[in-house]
């Protein structure tokens, strides 16, 4: 199988899969989501995926490995999914 999603830095199988399961089928849908959005979906259909998958997802983006994203942007991130959090149980 030609999955796009295995093709993109930082993304397997199990990812790709779990993004697949949330509607997310190739790197358009995923840079349409976002990744805070991207990983929230994943968390919210019951994957237990870690925050690794939110670097992961973002590195997939910029095309850098998820460990090479500065502090800043992964607190950045963190804020982003801490806010839309706060904002869907209002």
């Amino acid at each position: 199988m030609n999955d796009e999603l295995q093709h993109l830095k930082n993304l397997g199988k199990t990812s790709a899969q779990w993004l697949h399961a949330v509607g997310i089928h190739n790197a358009n849908d995923l840079r349409q989501h976002g990744a805070v959005d991207a990983y929230r979906a994943v968390r919210a259909r019951g994957f237990r995926a870690s925050k690794v998958l939110l670097y992961a997802i973002e590195g997939a983006l910029l095309d850098v490995h998820w460990n090479e994203l500065p502090a800043g942007h992964k607190a950045k991130l963190n804020d982003q999914l801490e806010t839309s959090t706060a904002d869907n149980k209002s």
